[in-house]
């Protein structure tokens, strides 16, 4: 009679070993193209919302947006970033977006280090600073 073979617990021990080494390398680099990307993200949206705003004053002879509603005409997705108080959370950093004579659109990382490690900031005149 032929006996059944199955794993012994020294071949189960070293594949979890195994996959243990292998996830310790993975996970931080993960971890990094995640934080990568979240800052490209925030970049864009930040220069997206300042275009936006930059249209806006071309067709108003001047003058800029006084709230996130009269943005919406020049950009989709002014809302999903801007709220009217306070600053909302997408993808990892918190956007605030100020209006007055003006506009700063300010796109900081909620925990930082972790989901991003830049701030960047637009002022009147598209001018994009990373800080």
């Amino acid at each position: 009679m032929r006996r059944k073979r199955g794993f012994t617990l020294v071949e189960i021990m070293i594949v979890v070993a195994i996959i243990a080494l292998l996830a310790a390398i993975a996970i931080p680099n993960l971890l990094t193209a995640r934080r990568t990307a979240n800052e490209a993200a925030a970049k864009a949206t930040v220069r997206s919302l300042s275009t936006s705003a930059e249209t806006y004053a071309t067709a108003h002879s001047g003058a800029y947006p006084a709230n996130v509603t009269a943005l919406k005409d020049f950009m989709t997705a002014a809302d999903y970033y801007c709220a009217d108080t306070g600053a909302k959370e997408v993808q990892g950093y918190s956007y605030t977006c100020s209006f007055g004579t003006g506009y700063t659109f300010v796109a900081a990382p909620v925990i930082n280090g972790t989901t991003g490690s830049v701030t960047y900031t637009a002022t009147t005149g598209g001018v994009l600073t990373p800080l």
